[in-house]
C-alpha cells in the first residue's frame, strides 16, 4: 500500500467532468490500466449521486460545479464528457483555469465560430486540446500511417463501414444532437425527422473516422452529395464526391450477432483495410491490412485501444513531451464533418421537396 502512495505524486491527476456511459464504461477502464502515470482525481456531474458513486469506485473527490473541478489543484489534465452544447465552453474555461492539457469528446464545437474561439484560446493559453475520435489514436491507425507510403495521395475511392448490434447507447449519443420526438417511435415518414437522424449519425458515429477519410480527401473542402438515404432502425448510406475521390460512408444497426467497423482507402495499385474493434468495447487494438498486388501485409493488433492511446497521449501532452495536434487540424476535422451533415441534410430536403412536386402533379 504505501509503495502506492509513494507513487502518486510523480502521476497527472485527472479531472473528468460528466459522469455519464463513456466516462463509465471507456474511460475509468482505461485510466485503471495507466495507474503508473494517470490518476483520477475528481469527478463532477449535474447529478449528485452518479458524482459522489462514480468518484467512490475510483477514490476521487466529488462535486456537481464545474468551478470546483477546474479550481482542485490536483487536477492536472480535463476531461470534457458533458453534453455537446456545453463542450465549447468548457474546453474554453478549461484552458483558461491553466490545465496542462484537456480532452473534449466529440464534437468538440457545434459550428466554425466556437472551433475558431476554441483554437484561439488554446493558442493565446498555451494549453493542448485533443478531441476524442479515438481511431485517430489507435495503434493500428499509426502503424498504418508509418507504412502507407503515397496511398493518401493516389487513392480515389475510401469508405467506412459500420455494423454494430441495437446499441441505445448509441441511439441515445447520436440523437442527443437533436431534440429527441417525445415518446413513441418515430416518424419516419417526416423529412425532418429523417434530417435529424442523418445529422445525428454523421455528427455522432462518422464522426469517428471522419479525420481518417479527410487524411486521404486532399481536397476535402469541395465535397458534394451524391445520396443519402436513411437506414432504419438507425444507420444511414451516404456517397460523397470531390473532384478526386469517392466517399462512401454506412452503417447499420441490426440483429447481426458480429459487429464490424472498418475503413477502406483504395487506389490502382494498393488498398488499406483497418479493422477496429467497436466501441464500447475494450478489445485491443485495430488491425490493418495493406494489399499491393499478390502481396498482403498485416500489422496489429496491438497490445492497447485507441482509448488508451488518447490517454497516453494526453499524459504526454501534458508533460511537455509530445508536440499537441494544431488547432487547425482540429477545425477542420469539425468543419468535414459538418460540411457533410449540412450538404446530406440539404440533399434529404431536395430529395422531399422533389417528391411533394411529384405528388401534386399526380
Amino acid at each position: 500500500m504505501s509503495s502506492h502512495t509513494e507513487a502518486l505524486p510523480q502521476t497527472l491527476g485527472v479531472g473528468i467532468l460528466g459522469a455519464g456511459p463513456v466516462t463509465q464504461a471507456i474511460h475509468l477502464p482505461s485510466l485503471a490500466r495507466l495507474g503508473d502515470i494517470l490518476t483520477v482525481r475528481h469527478i463532477m456531474d449535474v447529478d449528485p449521486n452518479v458524482a459522489a458513486s462514480v468518484a467512490a469506485r475510483v477514490g476521487a473527490t466529488h462535486s456537481t460545479s464545474i468551478d470546483a473541478l477546474l479550481g482542485d489543484p490536483a487536477v492536472d489534465i480535463v476531461a470534457i464528457c458533458s453534453p455537446h452544447q456545453f463542450h465549447a465552453e468548457q474546453v474554453i474555461a478549461a484552458c483558461r483555469a491553466g490545465k496542462k492539457a484537456v480532452l473534449c469528446e466529440k464534437p468538440f464545437a457545434m459550428n466554425a465560430e466556437e472551433a475558431a474561439r476554441i483554437s484561439a484560446v488554446s493558442e493565446e493559453t498555451g494549453v493542448p486540446i485533443i478531441v476524442g475520435a479515438m481511431h485517430t489514436f489507435d495503434p493500428g491507425w499509426i502503424a498504418a500511417q508509418e507504412n502507407w507510403d503515397n496511398l493518401p495521395d493516389t487513392a480515389h475511392t475510401i469508405r467506412s463501414s459500420i455494423v454494430l448490434p441495437p446499441n441505445a447507447r448509441f441511439e441515445d449519443f447520436a440523437t442527443e444532437i437533436i431534440t429527441r420526438p417525445a415518446g413513441g417511435a418515430p416518424d419516419y415518414s417526416d423529412p425532418e425527422v429523417i434530417k435529424g437522424a442523418l445529422r445525428g449519425g454523421i455528427m455522432g458515429l462518422a464522426i469517428h473516422d471522419l479525420p481518417l477519410v479527410r487524411r486521404f480527401t486532399p481536397d476535402f473542402a469541395d465535397i458534394e452529395v451524391l445520396q443519402a438515404r436513411h437506414v432504419r432502425p438507425f444507420g444511414y448510406v451516404i456517397s460523397l464526391r470531390t473532384p478526386t475521390r469517392t466517399i462512401e460512408l454506412r452503417a447499420a444497426m441490426n440483429n447481426t450477432w458480429k459487429p464490424e467497423w472498418s475503413f477502406e482507402a483504395i487506389s490502382d495499385d494498393a488498398a488499406l483495410r483497418i479493422d477496429f474493434t467497436p466501441s464500447y468495447v475494450q478489445a485491443g487494438s485495430a488491425t490493418a491490412t495493406f494489399t499491393r498486388g499478390t502481396d498482403t501485409t498485416v500489422l496489429g493488433p496491438f497490445e492497447h485501444n485507441g482509448y488508451e492511446g488518447e490517454w497516453r497521449e494526453l499524459a504526454a501532452l501534458a508533460a511537455g513531451t509530445k508536440q499537441p495536434p494544431s488547432a487547425q487540424t482540429l477545425i477542420d476535422d469539425l468543419t468535414f464533418a459538418l460540411d457533410i451533415a449540412d450538404a446530406t441534410v440539404a440533399s434529404v430536403q431536395a430529395q422531399a421537396a422533389e417528391a411533394a412536386r411529384e405528388g401534386a402533379h399526380a
